[in-house]
């Protein structure tokens, strides 16, 4: 394939997963990434086993794969955040040499953008597109991602060890923390609540969010068990400590919220939740960790 054609494909590729994020809100399932097609014929964008996908008629990778890993088992690659604040994926092996790391290096070298899947349920994916590679350590079997422009053009193997306040440094970890770690936290968690809200169960996607029972600037994790899914206005009213969820998943609502009157959305969407029970997910790993709740029911009792 030409490399026009190749840049069309890919393009073309970007389109249509932009199409599948705004009908689903956000992730997409693998028989969606399977129904690409292209010139006339099925161009799967993602492989069925391996973590890098090269189609055979393609000089270099298409995409990559991050495998869903269930709650508290180990993942099958140790793929991670740098020092950088760059993520790396590993190679497949340790042979620079083996097809699908030979692909990779080849897309890196073309420079060209790459599609990265990452699980967030079995067969269903955080799609993230346009990343680049902008870089190797070949001592540690693994490239560096940059996802952007700004990240691919402002790595260098001596980031690691430059200042935290380095502007690449602080530049890629705001860039991460975003797309990487707040939306596949918040895929994760809104798929285990079934795409609605624990406390009132609006079910439009659009309008729901992750709720972090302890914040990223208290340390807290990206991880289902520290997350609650709820619509905006819950949303809101949680982080500014207007309601309360005890460890035994019941609501409160701050007591001079609860004494005031005012129009029909105070009394139905905060007073008439007082007492109630949050809905939470079907599996026990993913419900709300009550230590996490107690510690933030903690700061909700102080502020009230």
């Amino acid at each position: 394939m030409g490399a026009d054609l190749d840049d069309s494909l890919r393009a073309a590729a970007f389109l249509y997963l932009d199409d599948v994020r705004a009908q689903s809100g956000g992730p997409a399932t693998r028989g969606q990434l399977e129904a690409f097609e292209f010139g006339g014929r099925r161009v799967p964008l993602i492989p069925r086993q391996r973590g890098i996908w090269k189609p055979g008629w393609l000089e270099c990778a298409l995409s990559i794969v991050t495998t869903y890993t269930p709650p508290g088992e180990p993942p099958p690659y140790e793929d991670e955040i740098g020092a950088d604040h760059y993520p790396r994926y590993k190679w497949r092996g340790t042979d620079p040499y083996a097809y699908d790391n030979v692909a990779l290096r080849r897309a890196m070298e073309l420079a060209k953008p790459l599609m990265w899947f990452i699980g967030v349920r079995p067969g269903v994916y955080r799609s993230e597109y346009p990343v680049m590679l902008a870089g190797e350590e070949p001592e540690r079997h693994q490239f560096v991602l940059a996802l952007d422009e700004t990240m691919w053009r402002g790595w260098n193997p001596g980031l690691v060890a430059a200042s935290p306040f380095d502007p690449a440094r602080r530049y890629a970890e705001a860039v991460v923390r975003v797309r990487l770690h707040q939306r596949v936290f918040r895929d994760r968690v809104l798929l285990a609540y079934g795409s609605q809200c624990a406390l009132c169960r609006l079910r439009h996607p659009e309008l729901l969010d992750a709720a972090h029972i302890r914040g990223d600037a208290q340390g807290g994790d990206p991880i289902v068990p520290n997350g609650i899914a709820m619509c905006a206005i819950h949303y809101r009213a949680f982080d500014w400590n207007v309601l309360g969820v005890r460890p035994d998943y019941k609501v409160e609502i701050r007591g001079d919220v609860l004494a005031e009157a005012d129009g029909p959305t105070l009394r139905h969407a905060l007073q008439g939740l007082h007492g109630e029970e949050i809905v939470v997910p079907i599996r026990r790993a993913e419900r709300p960790s009550r230590e996490l709740l107690e510690e933030r029911y903690e700061r909700f009792r102080l502020v009230g």
